[in-house]
C-alpha cells in the first residue's frame, strides 16, 4: 500500500523536487567550468598557474557542498515517500513546519541540531 501524503508533504514534496534540478544544473554549470579550467591548464606564467589552482581548489569545495546537499534533498525526497519526513531522526518528534519550510532536507528538530552542534 503506498503512503498517502499530505497537502505540507506535497508541497515539501514540490519544493525539494525544484530545489534539486536547480542544484544539479548548478552542478553541471560548474563541471563545465572546472573541466574548461582543468583544459586549459599548462598556459601562462606561474601567477596564472597559481589562480588557477586557486580556482580548482575552490571549485571542487563547492562541488563537495553542492553534492552533500544533493544527497540530502534525495533523503528528503525517500522520507516523504516512506511517510517519515518531518519526524527528528535524534528524539523522534515532529519537525515544526517552519523548520521544514526553511530547510525543507532538516533531519533534525532545533533542540537536538543544537545538541549535535555541541
Amino acid at each position: 500500500m503506498d503512503y498517502e501524503m499530505t497537502p505540507f508533504e506535497k508541497e515539501m514534496e514540490q519544493n525539494l523536487i525544484e530545489m534539486r534540478e536547480s542544484l544539479l544544473s548548478k552542478i553541471s554549470k560548474s563541471d563545465t567550468d572546472f573541466k574548461n579550467l582543468v583544459g586549459s591548464g599548462g598556459t601562462g606564467d606561474s601567477v596564472d598557474i597559481a589562480s588557477d589552482d586557486l580556482a580548482t581548489k575552490k571549485m571542487e569545495a563547492i562541488g563537495k557542498l553542492d553534492v552533500g546537499k544533493l544527497n540530502a534533498i534525495n533523503q528528503a525526497l525517500v522520507r516523504i515517500r516512506n511517510g517519515k519526513y518531518g519526524v527528528c531522526a535524534m528524539c523522534g518528534k515532529k519537525i515544526p513546519e517552519d523548520r521544514l519550510r526553511a530547510i525543507p532536507y532538516a533531519l533534525l528538530c532545533m533542540p537536538c541540531k543544537r545538541k549535535s552542534e555541541h
